[in-house]
C-alpha cells in the first residue's frame, strides 16, 4: 500500500466512523460554530479544559469528507494536550497543509494524511475549519481565566 493509499484510508475511515462526535452541550464546555461559505461544511465544537488540559473535545457539523473527517482526527489528538501542546499541535497542522513539512511528523499522528490537501487550496480550508474553531475555542477559554 503507497502512502497516498494509506492517507486515503486514514480520512475515509475517520469521515465513516467519527471519533468524538456529538455535543454535550453542558455548562462544563465552551462551544463555538463555524462554517465554510465557500462550499457549506458547518462545524460545532466543544472543549472543556481543567486546570489548562483539555479533558475532552467534540465535534459534530456536516460537509465533505475532508472537514468531517478532519474534525475527527483533531478532536482524538488533541485530547489529555495541555493548552500550549494543542496551540503547537494546531500551529504545525496548518503548515503542514500550506506545505510546511512539520518538525516531527509522529506528534501530529493521524493529522498527517491531509498532507495532501497543499495540492488543493481549495481544499485547505475544508481540512482546517474544526481547527480554527477549536483554536477559537482555545482563546476564549483562555479570556475567560484572565
Amino acid at each position: 500500500m503507497d502512502l497516498n493509499t494509506l492517507y486515503r484510508t486514514v480520512i475515509m475511515d475517520n469521515y465513516k466512523n467519527p471519533k468524538n462526535k456529538g455535543l454535550k452541550k453542558t455548562d462544563d464546555y465552551h462551544f463555538v460554530h463555524l462554517n465554510n461559505p465557500s462550499c457549506g461544511d458547518e462545524m460545532n465544537v466543544e472543549i472543556k479544559v481543567n486546570n489548562g488540559v483539555i479533558e475532552d473535545v467534540r465535534q459534530d457539523g456536516h460537509g465533505c469528507s475532508i472537514s468531517m473527517s478532519s474534525a475527527s482526527v483533531m478532536s482524538d489528538l488533541l485530547i489529555g494536550k495541555t493548552i500550549n501542546e494543542a496551540k503547537h499541535l494546531i500551529y504545525e497542522f496548518f503548515e503542514l497543509v500550506q506545505g510546511i513539512d512539520p518538525e516531527d511528523e509522529e506528534e501530529l499522528g493521524e493529522a498527517i494524511a491531509y498532507m495532501g490537501v497543499r495540492q488543493f487550496p481549495a481544499r485547505i480550508k475544508c481540512a482546517t475549519l474544526a481547527w480554527k474553531a477549536i483554536e477559537k475555542a482555545i482563546e476564549e477559554v483562555e479570556e475567560d481565566v484572565k
